[in-house]
């Protein structure tokens, strides 16, 4: 869906974006990661033209983005910023409705389409006619998003989308965040300095640095296949976190025992990533697990004590392939 190749941006002698290429495929969520001042939010806004490249190409659907005016390219492409961008003298209903405006829809189908992604994102009608200001710090960001879905574009930018908020409020976004349908239709590409919030989100990591991509993949492929020390270093804190939300049970399913419990456990898919499966052992009196694998219907049962050798023998595995 998106396609760019040997892009450039340089400020006088500072090369803030190097040559750097990767393509995004249909329905993905590509991720930009890294620290301040590697490059990556000067890649998002080239690809909407907010910054115009030093050289390279880019192409969306096919298309060359540089073959269109950048305010035609822009109402195809949705574009969230990290403290919402809303404006603050227009109602949320007017904020959310200008890229309808723009595009000429009439005024019962920008209200029905308003409606629908209120109800979606969380958002009472009440908010309709208050100001920005009048809103919680979530909220906002709930109305920047929608303000970016309402015209359904294919392509959706976001740049620290969640970087204002407080923890709590984050962490409830980034589960409304993997759930609502209309995300999964779009080609995202996300920029983000927080490592967790890239291996939650992300389909694939491009982590960046001085302006060129370090290494491209997964987040188990540069957990357990990082390409240098500087993709170690720059995980190493928070790895053991960071596997236990990249690993899920599928990936452990062979080491896990073959017997199933014949009572107190409760009952999980093997699609669940082995961090949520820990949690549970906290919140449930049980003291094993039953999985399903969806695949053949087989069923197997885990105590916590198993499910961590079974995750420490498949470390064990990645470390020697």
């Amino acid at each position: 869906m998106i396609k760019v190749e040997h892009l450039s941006k340089h400020f006088g002698k500072i090369k803030a974006v190097d040559g750097i290429s990767f393509q995004v495929q249909e329905h993905e969520n590509l991720i930009l990661l890294g620290t301040s001042g590697c490059g990556k939010t000067t890649t998002l806004k080239m690809i909407n033209r907010l910054i115009e490249p030093s050289a390279g190409k880019i192409a969306i659907d096919g298309k060359n983005i540089f073959d269109q005016s950048p305010e035609v390219l822009r109402r195809g492409i949705g574009y969230v910023l990290q403290n919402n961008g809303l404006f603050p003298h227009y109602t949320v209903a007017e904020n959310i409705s200008v890229v309808p405006q723009l595009l000429k829809w009439d005024k019962k189908r920008t209200e029905k389409r308003v409606e629908e992604l209120l109800e979606k994102l969380h958002l009472s009608k009440d908010c309709l006619h208050v100001y920005p200001n009048e809103l919680s710090g979530g909220q906002q960001q709930r109305v920047g998003l929608a303000r970016a879905l309402v015209a359904d574009p294919p392509v959706l930018l976001m740049d620290e989308p969640f970087g204002a908020l407080d923890n709590v409020t984050r962490a409830k976004i980034h589960v409304e965040f993997k759930a609502l349908d209309e995300l999964k239709r779009k080609t995202i590409i996300m920029v983000t300095h927080d490592v967790q919030e890239a291996f939650e989100l992300g389909d694939r990591i491009c982590l960046m640095d001085k302006g060129k991509i370090v290494q491209c993949g997964t987040p188990s492929e540069l957990l357990f296949n990082p390409h240098n020390n500087f993709v170690k270093g720059f995980l190493a804190h928070q790895r053991l976190q960071l596997e236990f939300k990249t690993i899920r049970l599928r990936d452990i399913w062979k080491w896990l025992p073959p017997q199933l419990s014949k009572g107190g456990a409760f009952d999980l898919s093997w699609d669940v990533i082995l961090w949520d499966v820990l949690e549970q052992f906290k919140f449930n009196a049980s003291e094993t697990v039953n999985i399903t694998n969806k695949e053949n219907k087989e069923e197997k049962s885990a105590s916590f004590e198993q499910l961590m050798s079974a995750f420490y023998q498949y470390k064990k595995q990645e470390a020697h392939e």
